[in-house]
């Protein structure tokens, strides 16, 4: 069988059926962002993994590799907090070729040592492999949350406000204006890649931020998600997972989607759709998450959200809406995708 024929939700449903915890301090294993582990009397403990390989996740011919030890680490910790935790550890274990020196090791690890500086993360161990196939990285992620706070994936209700950090889309451009210029440029040592403009698009591609201020803002003003999952395969089937974990619809407002004007400037130039990349582009590492219509205000006191639609009944499914009131049923990506 080919796998790509069952696509992410069943090649999930697949290989997870049957799995079952036996454990009794296992409180969550598959199925979310991170698994709940109970840790004592106040808080849980949180475990996520996360896979890179070269020539999947990232390419090095346009990719830093100091940058790529950094986002490695803001991919793995951000599960951490769409559980509305915090990260605390992480393990990071590489398969290396020999086309890998010592100093580009070095420079690997010094994106990690920053971001782990950066996020309060300590890095606690790993592993290391000989590769035949390139460079592959593995980061464990290891966090906690206060168990009164923790947010599942299946907790969404009917009429819950949909809510999303940030701007998506972004990563996807800049991943695209990297593709273009490596296509330009192929074989030309004397030419500079043409980066002016959009720098922006760059750094949420190659350095994207971990959202603590997020999850720090939201604790101070008292607000705990219903719902929350992080944005690293797009914003449509992210939405799609919180709706299958919680047996609801969804409302999705095309003109509300929080998209900036460096990617509909670019899309232009390029002839793609930046809402098209910001459903399905992926890697921006934001948070979308549900909470009670009633917190609506005390939302955007907290700044940096937008609330983008709503949670309907599980029979109404989940659509998107466009300005003129039509609407189009949502679809997440094709395979493959990370969980």
């Amino acid at each position: 069988m080919d796998i790509s024929s069952l696509g992410e939700f069943g090649f999930i449903d697949r290989i997870t059926d049957g799995i079952s915890c036996t454990r009794g301090d296992t409180i969550k294993g598959v199925g979310d962002d991170a698994a709940v582990i109970d840790k004592d009397s106040d808080s849980y403990a949180l475990i996520s993994s996360d896979m890179f390989l070269e020539g999947i996740a990232f390419d090095l011919t346009y990719t830093p590799l100091k940058h790529l030890g950094f986002k490695c680490v803001v991919a793995a910790a951000s599960d951490i907090l769409a559980m509305n935790g915090t990260a605390e550890q992480i393990t990071f274990s590489i398969g290396l070729s020999q086309k890998v020196t010592m100093e580009m090791a070095d420079e690997l690890y010094e994106g990690v040592r920053a971001a782990c500086e950066k996020y309060s993360i300590d890095l606690v161990g790993g592993d290391t492999t000989p590769s035949m196939t390139g460079l592959a990285i593995s980061v464990t992620a290891i966090g906690s949350v206060v168990k009164d706070q923790i947010t599942y994936r299946n907790g969404a209700k009917n009429a819950d406000l949909l809510c999303v950090t940030g701007d998506l889309g972004a990563a996807f451009m800049g991943l695209k204006l990297l593709e273009r210029e490596k296509r330009v440029l192929n074989g030309n040592i004397e030419a500079a890649p043409k980066f002016d403009g959009y720098e922006y698009l760059l750094e949420r591609q190659l350095h994207p931020l971990l959202r603590c201020d997020v999850i720090e803002a939201l604790d101070k003003s008292g607000i705990v998600p219903t719902s929350m999952i992080d944005i690293s395969d797009g914003l449509a089937s992210e939405v799609l997972h919180l709706c299958r974990r919680s047996g609801v619809g969804a409302r999705l407002y095309l003109n509300k989607i929080p998209i900036s004007s460096k990617c509909f400037e670019f899309g232009d130039e390029i002839n793609v759709d930046p809402v098209m990349a910001a459903l399905n582009g992926g890697d921006d590492y934001e948070l979308l998450f549900t909470v009670p219509v009633g917190r609506y205000e005390d939302v955007l006191r907290v700044g940096g959200i937008d609330v983008i639609g709503h949670v309907t009944a599980p029979e109404k499914g989940a659509a998107l809406v466009t300005p003129d009131g039509g609407e189009i049923t949502l679809t997440a990506q094709g395979w493959p995708a990370q969980e």
